[in-house]
């Protein structure tokens, strides 16, 4: 039996700590589908779907066993429908972990048999979060090192001034 693990997020954008992540989940599972949410009732993406979903495949296209899809609505019942086994999220610092920890619950909640699985990324990276580098984009601040060259460029061009 195949192994899937669901690594879920609005991505807006993917940033190299992400990458990071989805490398240490592919030595752990079989596949992994990075699940890209449609909405968020609580996010207001500056990137379309459509957008996330091509950075990240564009950044990812050498990685074998690796899928980018959307979804929309509880990530459960897209679990479910890929038969995946876990959930992979990303533990940057303490501060994740409250919310994380409630995300997992309600997740085992609706769903009793899914696991999350908590990866710490890299120490280069375990400051970085896709907000943080919009905020430095929008002022002007490279963000070269923290995002891959696609997502660079497009941050660029969103925020000319």
């Amino acid at each position: 039996m195949t192994k899937t693990g669901v690594y879920p997020g609005t991505f807006d954008p993917i940033t190299n700590g992400h990458l990071d992540v989805i490398k240490r989940a592919l030595k752990i599972f079989d596949e992994l589908i990075v699940a890209v949410a449609m909405s968020s009732y609580k996010k207001t993406p500056i990137f379309t779907v459509e957008e996330r979903v091509h950075f990240i495949a564009q950044t990812t296209k050498d990685l074998k066993n690796l899928k980018v899809e959307v979804f929309d609505g509880l990530l459960v019942n897209f679990i479910k429908e890929k038969k995946a086994v876990a959930i992979v999220r990303g533990l940057r610092a303490v501060s994740d972990y409250e919310f994380e920890l409630q995300l997992a619950h309600a997740n085992r909640r609706l769903f009793r048999d899914i696991e999350t699985v908590f990866l710490m990324p890299s120490e280069e990276y375990s400051f970085l979060s896709s907000s943080l580098v919009k905020e430095i984009a929008y002022f002007g601040g490279s963000v070269k090192s923290l995002v891959p060259p696609i997502v660079e460029k497009a941050l660029r061009n969103k925020f000319k001034k």
